[in-house]
């Protein structure tokens, strides 16, 4: 029953969530990066309520060159002005001392009044638990405002690596650490970090990074997601609905997690393809062209995500998208 709690759902706690959708890096097909595009999707995260996270894993920021991580921090800045906050992963890059690549990365991301996320390395895997959180004392201490870290299946990433219980509770001990992003795609193994976080450091949030369960912020968790990006005003409605404690909040969680559970599937790191064609088919972008070492769906996607699209009453006219946005797409593909 929308707008009252039914049973069910009074077994769920109301809460305020902190919603942070991880902004797609859009690209021309030419091959340059779509910074008008992008600087639209900042401003529309920042308008539907959201905090913006850039240089993540749908930023392609393990793609990107330093230089243009930098260019990206700046355009976000630009987009957003000098006031808001935003999260911008913080990269060791290859070759050298982790410890020193982090805080280069650090600074710069702190010198624009951001949060840095700090993305996991190849370097760290062979580390003990000890050394791992070593180095994330040290770049986490280098921000003014604190950080989070960042715990990555290597399902998304190679450089991704899910931490062991000590990890993670000598972590919560790292005071300059505000939190922790964590994207195992694995419900238990996220219920199990919230119940150390309650026991040890109640104040750390968790951020899940679970595209597909997004209800766990009805759990415990924030969240740090993607799949926020896709639709960041049908996230901070659901939000308020769960803070409102309006039973809503399922049927919206439904509809979004469909969309999840069609883009976030397998091969997963194709998801940022899915993403740029749901903003196409909602004219949100003006193609659907990513980072081109990046994987890529086929254009019958476009088939399901409109479904998703419609659903969640993000199109209009469904039969003009269909007639001008995938059709076209599937003739293309032979189809």
């Amino acid at each position: 029953m929308t707008g009252t709690l039914s049973a069910a759902f009074e077994r769920l706690s109301p809460r305020r969530v902190h919603g942070i959708a991880a902004v797609l890096l859009p690209y021309l097909p030419t091959g340059g990066i779509d910074w008008e595009g992008f600087e639209r999707g900042i401003v529309r995260t920042r308008d539907a309520g959201l905090d913006c996270a850039v240089n993540m894993d749908t930023g392609f920021g393990d793609l990107l060159t330093p230089a243009e991580r930098r260019t990206v921090l700046d355009h976000t800045r630009r987009a957003l002005g000098s006031g808001p906050t935003f999260y911008a992963g913080a990269f060791a890059d290859a070759g050298g001392s982790p410890e020193l690549g982090y805080e280069r990365s650090v600074a710069e991301i702190d010198g624009l009044g951001a949060i840095p996320v700090i993305v996991q390395c190849l370097a760290m895997h062979d580390m003990s638990a000890a050394e791992k959180v070593g180095v994330y004392r040290r770049a986490a201490g280098a921000a003014s405002a604190g950080a989070l870290a960042f715990e990555l299946s290597p399902r998304f990433a190679a450089h991704g690596e899910i931490w062991d219980e000590e990890t993670f509770s000598r972590l919560l001990e790292v005071t300059a650490l505000r939190g922790a992003k964590h994207s195992s795609l694995d419900r238990t193994l996220e219920l199990s970090r919230l119940a150390a976080r309650d026991r040890a450091r109640p104040d750390f949030r968790v951020y899940t990074g679970n595209d597909l369960a997004i209800d766990m912020v009805a759990f415990g968790s924030d969240y740090l997601l993607g799949l926020a990006g896709f639709a960041p005003d049908r996230f901070a409605r659901r939000d308020r609905l769960l803070e409102e404690g309006d039973a809503g909040f399922l049927t919206l969680n439904d509809a979004l997690q469909h969309l999840g559970a069609t883009g976030f599937r397998s091969p997963i790191p194709a998801y940022k393809h899915s993403a740029a064609q749901f903003l196409h088919l909602c004219d949100r972008l003006g193609q659907d062209d990513i980072h081109p070492r990046a994987p890529r769906r086929p254009g019958s996607e476009r088939i399901l995500l409109l479904d998703c699209a419609v659903r969640l009453g993000l199109v209009s006219d469904p039969e003009k998208v269909w007639q001008e946005r995938v059709r076209p797409h599937l003739a293309e593909a032979g189809g």
